[in-house]
């Protein structure tokens, strides 16, 4: 089936038509794959271990759908209206005379900055794949498996050779087009990754004493909500986290949603699909809380260690399995799908700004590949022959996380909600003519004063905890 396209508005004196999605599911499937990272896998454990399980998963629900799907709606339709990435949606449907476009280099900024560490972290994952297969844990006690990972950092070669692997990847298959090659092969790894996490779960629960860690996981218990091992109030804590992560869970506020909204047409609505993406993202990370509680609680192990969990914690459990190096291989391959879904999204973003500015995908893929090897060239080199450059946040990685999740992600969305909402912006009355085009869910007209008065509130407050969390708290 050949591509379908639209004519763009003419900008800057480009006047080119717009590839489109081949299917509803890819731009669901893409925009889930945008959505679903890291984060959701060990973050969300993580955290919803800190607080005692299921009745923190509750809270984190209620906080997606307030806080969340108003702001993916808004991005959508953005991008949907203005056939335009962030590169030139503002300058396409901002009043005469106003500034919004300004914001377009925060966009492009968040875009840059997260692919800078996130290609790195992605190569762990794929080195992890080969080490668990190739059986390297097998016969190690805990001490050994944790100076794996640290030996890992301390190399520069090996970790520069799996960024580029992870890089070239994502940009050869931007190469191919949308349709043939972000679209098809995005469809096929998303297949894939829910499959891997089925059969993980399966062998999770199956696992004597995985029980403990459903009942931790599934059955709410408030009173680890309110209070810690101590005894000590966290409710206000929890409640910060649970609001985090449901807002940066879905990468908003720097255009890497508002591109796909361009992709599609108008026959479904975008509150709908704003749903279905956010569905399948909680779905992820609802999942990989099955598969890894059960798995700790079997093999007495403290399912709240952060990064530790994935990299030093879980392969000491996979060893304790029967073929414990292939159920820890399929668990990393898994992990790496959620890593590339992620950066061919933010990729194909990078290269429609390229595009929407007048080059060509060849000429965009080339460039931005170089510049993205050579940026995120700092990020490897932060944990060996850097290590001793530290900033107030920590090394280079937790600096560049830092700019982009605690200040262009907030910030981008703040800007989102007041364009979409202000009538000195792109207003209610447009946001709602578009968001409401097409078939499904339509945004609701009672929302208006909670989105363009309160929320707009909540996400300054994420913004100043998130400097007070980073600076201020024990």
């Amino acid at each position: 089936m050949p591509p379908r396209r639209s004519k763009n508005k003419e900008v800057g004196g480009h006047n080119v038509e717009r590839e489109k999605f081949a299917s509803r599911l890819g731009f669901i499937l893409i925009s889930a794959g945008c959505a679903i990272g890291l984060g959701n896998v060990w973050r969300f454990p993580f955290i919803t271990g800190k607080y005692g399980g299921a009745a923190f998963v509750l809270v984190y629900l209620v906080f997606l759908v307030i806080l969340g799907l108003p702001i993916m709606v808004m991005e959508f339709a953005v991008g949907r209206a203005s056939q335009k990435s962030a590169a030139l949606s503002f300058n396409v449907l901002e009043p005469k005379g106003t500034k919004w476009h300004l914001y377009r280099y925060g966009a492009m900024a968040g875009n840059y900055l997260l692919m800078m560490f996130y290609t790195t972290v992605g190569g762990w994952m794929l080195a992890y794949v080969c080490k668990m297969f190739l059986g390297e844990f097998q016969g190690m006690d805990s001490g050994a498996v944790t100076g794996v990972f640290f030996d890992m950092l301390a190399q520069p070669g090996p970790m520069i050779g799996w960024m580029l692997v992870v890089t070239l990847l994502g940009f050869g298959i931007c190469s191919l087009g949308l349709q043939k090659g972000v679209e098809r092969i995005t469809k096929v790894m998303m297949t894939c990754l829910l499959l891997l996490m089925l059969v993980l779960v399966v062998r999770s629960v199956t696992l004597d004493g995985a029980m403990e860690g459903l009942r931790f996981y599934l059955v709410p218990d408030f009173h680890n909500l309110l209070y810690d091992a101590e005894g000590s109030f966290i409710l206000g804590a929890a409640i910060y986290d649970a609001m985090s992560q449901a807002f940066f869970t879905l990468s908003l506020g720097i255009g890497a949603l508002a591109i796909f909204g361009s992709y599609i047409g108008r026959e479904r609505s975008l509150t709908g699909e704003a749903i279905s993406v956010g569905v399948l993202d909680t779905f992820v990370a609802l999942i990989a809380g099955l598969i890894i509680f059960p798995a700790c609680f079997a093999f007495g192990v403290q399912p709240d260690q952060g990064v530790g969990l994935v990299f030093m914690t879980l392969p000491n459990v996979f060893n304790q399995m029967p073929l414990g190096n292939v159920w820890g291989g399929l668990f990393f391959l898994f992990m790496s799908f959620a890593a590339l879904s992620t950066i061919i999204a933010v990729f194909e973003n990078i290269v429609a700004f390229a595009m929407d500015l007048g080059w060509s995908r060849k000429k965009a893929i080339v460039v931005n590949g170089a510049a993205l090897i050579l940026l995120s060239l700092p990020c490897v080199l932060g944990f060996n022959v850097w290590s001793g450059f530290t900033t107030p946040v920590g090394n280079i990685q937790d600096l560049e996380d830092f700019v982009v999740s605690n200040n262009l992600l907030p910030l981008g969305s703040l800007v989102y909600l007041l364009f979409c909402t202000s009538r000195r912006g792109w207003g209610w009355k447009n946001l709602i003519e578009e968001a409401d085009a097409g078939q499904g869910v339509k945004f609701p007209k009672w929302a208006r004063v909670y989105v363009s008065r309160i929320l707009p509130i909540i996400v300054l407050v994420i913004f100043v905890m998130g400097y007070y969390q980073k600076f201020f708290a024990k």
